[in-house]
């Protein structure tokens, strides 16, 4: 039972800090610069983590600067103010995404720039091909450990979890990070922060205080807010693994 805890733990905050780092921070707003090894490290750091989940750094990168652009208007790619629920906001995010994603939907110039691109990994990541062996992969982990490890029955019930994660952790972070919580700052939007220990999604639940410092590399601002993220940013710059924007 411990083992598929521990598993399902790391697949969580494996896929989480990889959204976070290398999607959001990196590819979306270029907080800070890696060379090309370590960017294509984390690029397929992000694919094996997210798996049969995988989100492309561009349309990830192009969605979330539309999403800041018009925060919580109806030109917003995912808020949950105009949505009957979080799946039906998750069938619109989809939507624009593969729309984005296969370059039929037209972007405006100021968001199609300056993001990651691996077309071998993307090509891969978004293939069905990828996306079920992921899945099999999972499954067989759960069939095994059921057999072998006494797991009980009722652990199945996190595949769906492993299937999705990507687009499960957006969902969590568009939706309570923009209904639930306190505000810091009047964003002229419905941003707020659910946590002041965000432990559950490693920053990305301080919304109103990154709406309002989006290119800062600390999600948290007063003094007991606290991000995960934040300290492991300090730690690769000091290694000389990412170099932090001057300003930001």
């Amino acid at each position: 039972m411990y083992v598929v805890l521990v598993a399902f733990l790391v697949h969580w905050y494996l896929s989480l800090f990889c959204q976070t780092f290398f999607l959001h921070r990196y590819s979306a707003h270029k907080m800070f610069t890696m060379n090309k090894f370590w960017e294509r490290f984390f690029y397929f750091l992000t694919y094996i983590s997210q798996g049969s989940s995988y989100l492309s750094p561009r349309a990830y990168a192009i969605l979330h600067r539309m999403h800041h652009a018009f925060s919580d208007t109806e030109r917003d790619p995912h808020s949950p103010h105009h949505t009957k629920n979080v799946f039906t906001m998750m069938w619109s995010t989809k939507e624009i995404y593969n729309a984005v994603l296969s370059r039929k939907r037209e972007v405006e110039h100021r968001f199609e720039r300056n993001y990651p691109e691996w077309n071998l990994i993307e090509k891969l990541g978004d293939s069905w091909v990828s996306r079920i062996g992921w899945g099999l992969l999972y499954s067989a982990f759960y069939i095994l450990a059921y057999i072998y490890l006494d797991m009980h029955w009722a652990f199945f019930f996190l595949l769906p979890i492993h299937f999705l994660m990507g687009p499960i952790h957006g969902a969590i972070v568009n939706w309570s990070g923009h209904k639930y919580g306190y505000q810091n700052f009047d964003n002229q939007d419905e941003s707020k922060n659910s946590l002041v220990f965000d432990f559950l999604m490693l920053g990305e639940l301080f919304q109103n205080n990154h709406h309002k410092r989006p290119n800062s590399i600390n999600f948290g601002q007063k003094w007991f807010e606290f991000d995960p993220t934040y300290p492991v940013i300090k730690l690769l710059a000091k290694l000389k693994i990412i170099k932090v924007r001057k300003k930001h």
